[in-house]
């Protein structure tokens, strides 16, 4: 499983992306995050399923990339030269994959900002090359494993909430997820985008740089629920 997250506010953009990658009986560490910047332009992709289709999806998309006569001028148009890319690796394998009994799993959340976009953009891509964009209303979205962090996400984050704030509520969701599925683990990775200065900002967490925070998070969680009002709660006992 996979835990990507990318989320939308008023002052860019913040991704997270686990590094833990399963198959069959094997665990390794590798990036799901691809970052791509140059002047008037930047953005990143994040995938989550099946790691063969993602792999043969990003070198299709990166060669096309290098070779446009021009570079994309808006972000929609990138998305749809990733999307174009998804359909033609569906074409050549989806079959294949299935006669081994796999399924062809792909989705993909792209954000960033490019020369003639007006605002910073998140758009979520579907295995069938179909995409969406992320709106201001529910300015998140998540692929992999999206049931764990979701409540932490629905109950806090905001557009109009700081970058600082955002990347906050996401290194919570994480810990949330990372506590409760197996496949979903450190080292994490953060892109942030901030807004019409077409540059992003990467890092890399282990699980030692962020344990005060998730220890704290846990005895505050714990110390909460005693705090809660609780004559409902009595009347039982």
């Amino acid at each position: 499983m996979t835990f990507c997250l990318g989320m939308r506010v008023e002052g860019g953009l913040v991704a997270l992306a686990d590094t833990r990658v399963t198959s069959g009986n094997e665990v390794i560490t590798a990036r799901k995050i691809s970052v791509f910047q140059q002047d008037g332009s930047a953005m990143f992709i994040m995938t989550s399923g099946l790691r063969s289709v993602r792999d043969k999806t990003m070198t299709y998309f990166e060669d096309n990339l290098h070779s446009q006569p021009q570079p994309f001028d808006r972000l929609f148009k990138a998305v749809n030269g990733f999307a174009e890319q998804v359909r033609r690796v569906s074409t050549e394998d989806k079959n294949a994959l299935f006669s081994a009994g796999l399924y062809f799993d792909m989705y993909a959340l792209i954000g960033g900002q490019m020369s003639n976009d007006k605002e910073h953009l998140l758009y979520l891509v579907y295995p069938q090359g179909n995409w969406v964009e992320i709106g201001k209303g529910t300015p998140y979205q998540i692929i992999g494993s999206p049931a764990y962090g979701k409540p932490v996400l629905d109950r806090t984050l905001k557009f109009s909430d700081p970058l600082k704030f955002a990347l906050k509520v996401g290194v919570l969701a994480f810990d949330s997820t990372r506590i409760s599925a197996v496949d979903v683990d450190f080292p994490l990775d953060v892109a942030v985008y901030f807004s019409n200065e077409f540059r992003i900002l990467e890092h890399r967490y282990s699980k030692d740089d962020l344990l005060e925070l998730s220890s704290w998070w846990a005895n505050r969680l714990r110390q909460s629920i005693n705090e809660v009002p609780s004559n409902a709660i009595d009347a039982i006992f």
